[in-house]
């Protein structure tokens, strides 16, 4: 197997161990986290109606000289404003396979100082 084929094969495996557990629906949607090198994004779905309710990046709210956690953070904070202007009150947390830690960890606090209980 090459090394592409064996990338995509193990984020693939990834993402069914996580979502097999988690699920969202209308009244507490899932609250999925994705982290790249460069910026990380949130997203409220709703896997019952097939829907994404609300999403923010850090490519919205990150300035020049801010660190990656204090953009995460930020993150955090926009989706539960996002979120509360949709009338979701309640998520379920869905960090993938990323550990709760650093970046994933920001977007969650700052998820809940917004606003958004999980």
């Amino acid at each position: 197997m090459n090394a592409q084929k064996l990338i995509n094969h193990k984020k693939a495996s990834r993402v069914r161990r996580t979502r097999a557990k988690i699920a969202g629906t209308a009244a507490r949607p899932r609250l999925a986290v994705f982290r790249s090198n460069v910026g990380i994004y949130a997203q409220l779905i709703d896997d019952a109606g097939r829907k994404t309710i609300a999403a923010a990046s850090s490519r919205e709210v990150a300035k020049k000289g801010m660190t990656k956690t204090d953009a995460a953070r930020l993150v955090g904070e926009n989706i539960a404003k996002k979120a509360v202007a949709a009338k979701v009150s309640a998520a379920v947390f869905d960090r993938r396979s990323y550990a709760y830690h650093g970046r994933v960890k920001a977007v969650a606090e700052g998820a809940r100082s917004g606003g958004l209980k999980f």
